[in-house]
């Protein structure tokens, strides 16, 4: 049985993920942590920080929280060295490199997106970028979530532009919005466009558009379901794991 620390349990993930852990025999959440800390309805205590938790004993660190509570989710991971998933979008650079450098003590797994599906897409833009930048295609990413996503462009664009440039030797700039530039496209751009509307859960499209034809490659996601099972598969992975780094690409690796 693997024991979960959830931290962000009252948030829309949070509850998907507590409700998939009761239908799983080998899962169980030890605590969650959240600021609204209202326990009621839950089968585990819950704590409005985490530091008020460290008695708990867990096997694994789950954080589908905010930004902005992340450092303080890996400083008490380092403490604990409990291994930590972190599922939490819009971490700057300076936070991106604390978690690589936290990965020294304890093992860390790092994705803007938990699904199987988007991490195919990754491999798939990739060999596609390859082929297609040197054939002079240029390259769209559109992204769009439902209207109380608070950052922008997605965890899940950016890791998508990152992917495809590193295919293509990083020669690649990023371009957000055009509204203020007169000139034509630079060929050498990835344009990032971002959609917030509604209630919709997750899309992402990467276009490669030549002369006269265009590939797109899509992911949409009907469900919150398809990352809550990706980040406890994630979960099981990382529990037990030495110091190290990694990514869904690990743990889609040791399944298939």
């Amino acid at each position: 049985m693997i024991r979960i620390l959830l931290h962000g349990c009252n948030g829309a993930m949070g509850k998907v993920i507590t409700e998939m852990v009761k239908e799983s025999k080998d899962l169980a959440i030890a605590a969650g942590v959240d600021v609204n800390a209202d326990g009621s309805g839950s089968d585990y205590p819950v704590f409005r920080s985490i530091d008020e938790c460290r008695g708990t004993e867990a096997d694994v660190l789950l954080d589908f929280s905010t930004a902005k509570a992340v450092d303080s989710v890996m400083a008490f991971a380092q403490e604990k060295q409990m291994p930590a998933v972190i599922c939490t979008t819009g971490l700057s650079t300076e936070q991106t490199e604390k978690l690589k450098k936290a990965a020294e003590k304890t093992a860390v797994l790092r994705s803007a997106n938990m699904s199987l599906g988007i991490n195919l897409l990754l491999k798939l833009a990739s060999e596609a970028a390859a082929t297609l930048s040197a054939n002079g295609f240029d390259i769209e990413i559109v992204e769009k979530h439902h209207h109380r996503k608070l950052d922008a462009p997605s965890g899940t664009a950016l890791e998508i532009a990152d992917s495809v440039n590193h295919a293509c030797n990083d020669r690649y700039h990023y371009v957000y919005d055009r509204s203020e530039r007169h000139a034509a496209r630079d060929p050498e751009e990835i344009g990032i466009s971002s959609v917030r509307a509604g209630s919709i859960t997750g899309d992402h499209d990467v276009i490669f558009a030549g002369e006269d034809e265009v590939l797109t490659i899509s992911h949409t996601a009907y469900s919150r379901r398809i990352f809550a099972k990706g980040a406890l598969s994630a979960a099981q992975f990382l529990a037990g794991k030495p110091a190290g780094f990694y990514t869904m690409a690990d743990v889609i690796n040791s399944r298939f």
